[in-house]
C-alpha cells in the first residue's frame, strides 16, 4: 500500500502527520511525503518537514492524501502541484483529503459529483469545485474519502483503515496509539462553541489570509468550474 501525501508550504502539519501516523499502520504500508523538491517545507506551525520524494519520483500511488492549511490557494495556483494531484488521483485506489485539502482535490477535478467534507469554515466552498458538501466528521463516497478540520483527520484515517483492512485492524491501531480523546472543553464545533467564539475565529482567519476566499473563487473560474453568482 503506497501512500502519497502532498506536502506543501503552509500546510497544517496535523492535517498530514495525524493521518500519516495512523495510515502508516496499514499492512505493508509505505508512506511518502511529496513536494517538488527535496528541501525543508515550512508548515503553519513554525517548523519544517522534509519531503521523502519529489513529484517526478512518485508518478503513482495506491492512496493519495491531500492535507489542508494556509497554503492551499498557492497550491491550486501552482500547476506542477495541481497536475501531480490530478495525475496521481486519477489512478489511485483511494483519493482522500483532510480539512481544506478537499479544495485542492476539488480544484484538480477529483471531487466532481462526489459527497465530501472539509473544515466547517470552508464547507460551502466545496460546491465551487462540483462536490456535494456533507456536514460530517468524515465522508466516504465510493473511493473518495474526506475528513473534516484538522483533528478530524484521525477519525478519517481510522474509518479508512477499516475500509481497507477491516474494523478489527482499525481498532487495533486505535488501541496501539491510545486514541481515546477526552478534551477539556466542549468547543470543537461551531454549534458547541457559540457565536462569540465562531466570530473570533472568523476574524482571525480573515486577518491571516484576507484574500483566500476571493482567490478560491477566481481559481474555480480559471479552471472552468461554474461559480455560483
Amino acid at each position: 500500500m503506497h501512500i502519497a501525501f502532498l506536502l506543501f508550504p503552509g500546510v497544517t502539519q496535523l492535517d498530514l502527520t495525524g493521518p500519516a501516523q495512523f495510515l502508516s499502520r496499514l499492512p505493508d504500508a509505505k508512506v511518502d511525503l511529496v513536494w517538488e523538491a527535496i528541501e525543508p517545507v515550512p508548515t503553519d506551525a513554525g517548523f519544517s518537514i522534509l519531503p521523502t520524494a519529489t513529484f517526478a519520483q512518485v508518478p503513482a500511488a495506491d492512496l493519495l492524501c491531500v492535507p489542508g492549511g494556509m497554503g492551499i490557494a498557492d497550491v491550486i495556483d501552482h500547476p506542477p502541484a495541481l497536475d501531480w494531484v490530478r495525475q496521481v488521483g486519477g489512478g489511485a485506489q483511494w483519493v482522500t483529503s483532510v480539512c481544506t485539502g478537499a479544495l485542492i482535490l476539488g480544484a484538480a477535478g477529483l471531487l466532481k459529483g462526489y459527497k465530501a467534507t472539509t473544515h466547517w469554515a470552508w464547507h460551502d466552498k466545496l460546491a465551487l469545485f462540483g462536490a456535494e458538501p456533507v456536514a460530517a466528521r468524515h465522508v466516504i463516497d465510493r473511493n473518495r474519502a474526506t475528513g473534516g478540520g484538522v483533528t478530524a483527520g484521525i477519525d478519517f484515517a481510522l474509518a479508512l483503515i477499516a475500509e481497507i483492512a477491516g474494523p478489527e485492524h482499525a481498532k487495533l491501531v486505535q488501541l496501539s496509539l491510545e486514541y481515546d480523546p477526552a478534551p477539556p472543553f466542549d468547543a470543537g464545533s461551531p454549534g458547541k462553541a457559540g457565536a462569540d467564539l465562531v466570530a473570533g475565529y472568523s476574524a482571525r482567519a480573515a486577518r491571516l489570509a484576507p484574500d483566500r476566499m476571493a482567490r478560491l473563487e477566481a481559481s474555480a473560474q480559471r479552471l472552468g468550474f461554474t461559480v455560483p453568482g
